[in-house]
């Protein structure tokens, strides 16, 4: 995740089989003095000084943190939370800025969900998050790891927390040589006998940064590590080859074709996708359907369309897609059968999702070159 390896040294260890408290004792010795600050994180002094995280802000960073690293996501965090400080703020929000701002972290659904949520959450709850991993599970878009990542980190809730950090984590500490991803549940019961009672919150962050900073994928640093006395993988010369996975399905390829048309005052032509669905609620560029062979569609306007060199490539979670561009430019009383112009002083590239500002990247390039 681009953060920098511990190189202080742990704090004292002891000797011998180890049960989950002592291993979890160890490991918040470890997390009092190396905690990762993070803008979203009430570190360990605050908490010591009683301060409480915040279950918005909490709730807000494990959202943005699905998929995406915690590089990625400190920006965003911030700039959410200038502007809607709080769910109240969040759930009057407009969509349409919501989505914009949300614009290059991927997964759209997770900004159409974090409205529902929010919103659900001033009306149905007096602007409270729940408390419990249960109650928590009734909200748009938080699943068993988002509810217990809240219950534990805001609530102090004895909830086990499992991510892909802790995942390797557990597997090393128990020599756990299953491929992952069948493993899981094996791998959160083993989990779950680590958390302790008292302080549950602290524990699971401190799990994710021993993952995100020590215990790493290659090459992990036990040696400063606070739980290796106990190890069985390091006590087996096994740890770098921990987890296993099972080989992955190659990602199909699908294609497509994008439509890009601007009128001669700078309007460009955009359409807003489905709600549900892939990009969905997002503004882009008029396309085919996206199809592992290339499914003809008619344009969205009458007009003299041609080829822009080149192609849009772009990965999704589960495809890869290429977009052949279309370009054509028109005159000011055309008029679209889908989508619709958006006045150049209104049209603004962060409010579109990545893949489309790559197309609208090369259209201009294409235009500049005509001159």
């Amino acid at each position: 995740m681009g953060e920098k390896r511990q190189t202080a040294t742990r704090g004292p260890l002891r000797h011998g089989p180890k049960g989950g408290t002592e291993r979890s004792a160890d490991l918040l010795i470890w997390y009092d003095a190396h905690a990762r600050d993070m803008p979203w994180r009430t570190g360990p002094a605050a908490r010591a000084a009683g301060v409480r995280p915040d279950p918005y802000r909490v709730w807000l960073s494990e959202i943005m943190l699905q998929q995406t690293t915690v590089a990625a996501v400190a920006g965003y965090f911030r700039r959410f939370t200038e502007r809607w400080p709080d769910v109240a703020a969040l759930a009057a929000a407009d969509d349409g800025a919501v989505m914009a701002e949300w614009a290059g972290l991927g997964y759209y659904a997770r900004a159409r969900n974090l409205l529902t949520c929010a919103r659900k959450v001033v009306r149905d709850h007096a602007g409270q998050f729940p408390q419990t991993e249960a109650g928590l599970r009734t909200l748009p878009g938080i699943g068993p790891y988002t509810a217990a990542a809240i219950a534990a980190i805001a609530h102090d809730a004895p909830a086990t927390v499992v991510d892909g950090n802790v995942e390797r984590v557990v597997a090393r500490l128990f020599a756990v040589t299953d491929p992952l991803p069948g493993v899981k549940p094996r791998l959160a019961a083993l989990a779950a006998t680590l958390t302790p009672p008292r302080r549950p919150g602290d524990h699971a962050q401190a799990m994710m940064d021993l993952g995100a900073t020590i215990c790493t994928p290659r090459r992990p640093a036990c040696g400063i590590c606070p739980l290796s006395a106990g190890c069985a993988a390091r006590l087996a010369g096994i740890a770098p080859d921990l987890p296993r996975r099972s080989p992955r399905p190659a990602k199909p390829l699908r294609l497509g074709v994008a439509w890009l048309a601007r009128r001669d005052d700078g309007a460009w032509l955009l359409e807003r996708r489905p709600d549900r669905g892939l990009l969905g609620g997002m503004l882009g560029w008029p396309t085919t359907e996206w199809a592992e062979t290339l499914r003809p569609a008619p344009p969205p306007i009458e007009a003299a369309w041609t080829d822009i060199a080149g192609e849009v490539r772009h990965t999704f979670t589960h495809f890869h897609l290429r977009l052949t561009l279309r370009l054509a430019l028109v005159g000011s009383g055309a008029t679209p059968r889908a989508g619709q112009f958006v006045p150049a002083a209104q049209f603004r590239r962060a409010d579109l999702p990545t893949v489309m500002r790559k197309a609208l990247d090369l259209a201009q390039s294409a235009i500049a070159s005509r001159g």
